[in-house]
């Protein structure tokens, strides 16, 4: 790597930055070839019965490129347009990739920011979210590693989440917030006394990174720059996993144990005391690698699998 692509690595922010932007970033430096562009003019059929704007890429970019001179596919949802909303075009471009992952043995690389499925494109944005499991599931069990890297504005929420749950290995920020259901949702549906979307720091801690990282459902925590998700990246292609029915078999058994430990844990302050780790207030403010010492070995998925 010459010493601007690195230097253009270490200061690139991937919270703050675009979806071509990270990928530009994370990739070797002029490998991309992108699928289905902008000059494609593939927007969504739909968006335009709402008075809503459209964009030529449909909000996520596809395409092959190069790490570390490895062959990969990649994608990345742009967060600003829609949240990162899964439409029918949008989701097609994500299958489409996975279905040549499979077909070409190439790993995957995805680069989640999003807020779930579009309100406006419900059923198709529905049905997008099972192709995508489906290919991604499929192309696991022919042998391909599907990273996904999620450190963006819009995190990584409804049918992202469930997503996110099927890849190979999952890196993250802090920053990086997971979750099925988002905080307004849940406050909206259950009320504030459930969930207060508003306590901010609340939400970092339920659905943020480090917990996330603490309780299995992340594998890797990363500062929050391109060059580290590009280092975490390559380092988890040269760790492959395997998906069969041991693995599935693990990891029910993980998560059975995991709700029998915490299941009446009110705040993830509480199971983080539960996993021995002490002190935990200041816990949420330590940088990555204050946080990752202080952690150490006593992460909930230390003997489980994904």
């Amino acid at each position: 790597m010459s010493v601007i692509s690195a230097l253009r690595n270490e200061t690139t922010s991937w919270y703050e930055a675009s979806a071509r932007q990270r990928i530009d970033a994370l990739v070797d430096r002029g490998s991309l070839t992108e699928f289905v562009g902008p000059a494609a003019r593939e927007t969504s059929p739909h968006l335009a019965i709402f008075g809503l704007p459209t964009q030529l890429d449909d909000g996520i970019v596809v395409g092959e490129a190069a790490l570390d001179g490895r062959a990969v596919l990649v994608a990345a949802q742009e967060g600003r347009f829609m949240g990162g909303a899964f439409g029918e075009v949008h989701g097609a471009k994500l299958v489409g990739l996975l279905r040549a992952a499979r077909a070409t043995r190439r790993d995957v690389l995805i680069c989640f920011d999003t807020g779930g499925v579009r309100l406006q494109e419900a059923n198709a944005g529905e049905l997008a979210i099972a192709e995508i499991i489906r290919a991604l599931v499929l192309a696991r069990l022919a042998g391909v590693q599907v990273v996904g890297l999620i450190g963006g504005r819009a995190g990584c929420y409804g049918g992202g989440g469930l997503i996110a749950a099927c890849c190979s290995t999952l890196i993250v920020t802090e920053q990086g917030r997971i979750s099925v259901t988002g905080p307004e949702v849940i406050e909206t549906n259950k009320g504030v006394e459930e969930f207060d979307s508003k306590d901010r720091a609340f939400v970092w801690r339920t659905m943020g990174g480090k917990h996330r990282y603490l309780i299995g459902g992340a594998d890797r925590l990363v500062a929050d720059s391109a060059a580290a998700f590009r280092a975490a990246a390559i380092g988890a292609l040269s760790s492959p996993t395997v998906l069969d029915a041991g693995t599935l078999d693990a990891e029910q058994a993980r998560l059975e144990r995991r709700l029998a430990r915490f299941g009446t844990a009110e705040d993830a302050t509480e199971i983080w005391s539960a996993l021995g780790i002490d002190p935990v207030d200041d816990l949420p403010a330590l940088d990555e690698s204050s946080f990752l010492a202080r952690a150490g070995g006593k992460r909930e998925s230390a003997d489980g699998a994904r």
